[in-house]
């Protein structure tokens, strides 16, 4: 078997575009799914008004939606091991009134 002597080969070449990598604030996910994928809707909910918009979707496959679980779940941990525990204050439930449920 031949060895990969260039380990270059593997690497992958992501570019992050101007208007993306300002990123776009969310304070609520919502999370659907059907048998073939997850949808994540980004939303930024301001105090005192009624009415929010999706910010940002993201559809993905069940599997990476599970490798997106495993990588936040060990990045909150990380985070946690170097800053302390966050701590999650408890909220009402936001009732959800926009469109239809997640079906693919």
């Amino acid at each position: 078997m031949a060895e990969n002597k260039n380990p270059k080969q593997n690497q992958l070449n992501i570019e992050l575009d101007e208007s993306i990598a300002d990123g776009i604030y969310s304070n609520l996910a919502i999370i659907n799914h059907s048998v073939s994928e997850f949808v994540v809707d980004f939303v930024n909910i301001m105090p005192g008004r009624p009415k929010s918009k999706v910010k940002s979707r993201i559809i993905l496959t069940p599997q990476h939606a599970k490798r997106l679980s495993k990588a936040l779940i060990d990045n909150v941990n990380r985070f946690e091991a170097a800053h302390g525990e966050i701590i999650d204050y408890e909220q009402p439930p936001i009732p959800m009134n926009f469109g239809p449920t997640g079906e693919a």
